[in-house]
């Protein structure tokens, strides 16, 4: 259980904390999504946790040291709670490092060479296909930064973190796509369950299940996971405005994530392309695709996910379609081709708008959930 104090009366907004918030220590019932992939930022985490919620940054693919570095500047940039997000490592990834030599990725290599000559980048050798940091020395140096939120996607938290991390009084927060997941982390020992509906932009985390078996919308997953499970519950998944986030918390959540409409923002890592997506009729449509990372995940289509998209079952797993894709992505958003960008977004993304802030947003969601919760 958290040791970070609830924040006295006076700083509450009217929404008031909610059991989420008392146990993280926010003045808001809201979270900020932790983007991976370096569409978070130090000052998007610190200009949310500074309106009252909660500021995440999405850090696997950091090492331990640039982890020490990263809670160092968060700490820096607000005084006030925030998260640091990591991925759990799933079955098979290993396996799929070790396979990235295999004849077979050049045939991955040629089918994505046309995208390596347009952009004028050098298609990625079997000796750039490597692992991610290690996921336990990861936590190690997240549990001595000793963060005041630890979240995870895509599994359950190790024994060892939960017991150094409640000796720590850190706050240990695990992600469900599914009711059966929500009730394996709270057995498991997390605070509190983020409950991600299909609707959700980015990675799915499904880890009990395959994705496709695990894809249930936020507003039927939320009361179920809040019938399930004891500890605070967190609506993620489809909410971008007032609307919803009245609904989230009507349906059982305590407090809401939001991904999307904080990206959307200026602070926020996501290019000037993907930015100018957001909020427009072409992000009425979303997708869930496994070819830019080799794991599935919901963004915007556009050409290279239509071009590509009878190569869906063929492509490489993860990580090994993502360092095939990393030259193409990092290329297409230096030179502003959204044709080629991961356009990460959730369902609601048409609801995300420009806004001169990122705390600015967070001012204008809660006051706008006022108006339709019951006094």
């Amino acid at each position: 259980m958290s040791a970070v104090p609830t924040p006295p009366a006076a700083e509450r907004h009217p929404l008031g904390p909610g059991r989420f918030g008392e146990l993280v220590g926010t003045a808001l019932p809201v979270v900020q999504g932790p983007f991976g992939g370096g569409l978070s930022s130090v000052a998007l985490a610190a200009a949310v946790s500074e309106g009252g919620g909660l500021g995440s940054y999405g850090a696997h693919i950091h090492t331990p040291e640039e982890i020490t570095a990263l809670v160092a500047r968060l700490r820096a940039a607000t005084g006030r709670p925030f998260a640091v997000n990591l991925w759990v490592p799933q079955e098979g990834e290993a396996e799929a490092l070790a396979a990235a030599a295999d004849p077979m990725t050049a045939e991955h290599v040629e089918r994505l060479r046309p995208y390596y000559e347009e952009l004028g980048v050098r298609p990625p050798g079997a000796g750039d296909v490597r692992a991610w940091p290690d996921f336990d020395e990861q936590l190690d140096a997240l549990l001595a930064a000793a963060p005041p939120v630890i979240s995870l996607v895509m599994g359950l938290p190790p024994r060892r973190l939960v017991a150094e991390a409640r000796r720590r009084g850190i706050v240990v927060v695990g992600t469900a796509t599914t009711v059966d997941e929500a009730v394996a982390l709270e057995r498991a020992g997390a605070d509190a369950v983020v409950a991600s509906g299909s609707d959700a932009g980015g990675h799915r985390g499904a880890f009990l299940r395959p994705v496709r078996e695990s894809l249930v919308g936020t507003f039927s997953l939320v009361p179920q996971v809040a019938d399930a499970v004891t500890v605070p519950v967190v609506a993620a998944g489809g909410i971008a405005d007032g609307r919803g986030i009245a609904a989230a918390l009507a349906l059982g959540a305590d407090a809401v994530q939001i991904g999307t409409g904080f990206l959307a923002t200026r602070e926020s890592g996501a290019s000037e392309a993907h930015r100018r997506t957001l909020g427009t009729a072409e992000s009425r449509t979303t997708v869930l695709t496994r070819l830019f990372s080799g794991r599935t995940a919901r963004g915007i289509p556009n050409r290279f996910v239509r071009d590509m998209a009878a190569h869906e079952d063929h492509v490489p797993p993860y990580p090994v379609q993502n360092a095939l894709m990393q030259p193409i992505r990092r290329a297409a958003a230096e030179q502003d081709r959204p044709e080629y960008v991961n356009l990460w977004a959730g369902q609601a993304a048409a609801l995300a708008q420009e806004s001169p802030s990122a705390e600015t947003y967070l001012a204008d969601l809660v006051t706008d959930a006022r108006k339709r919760l019951p006094a």
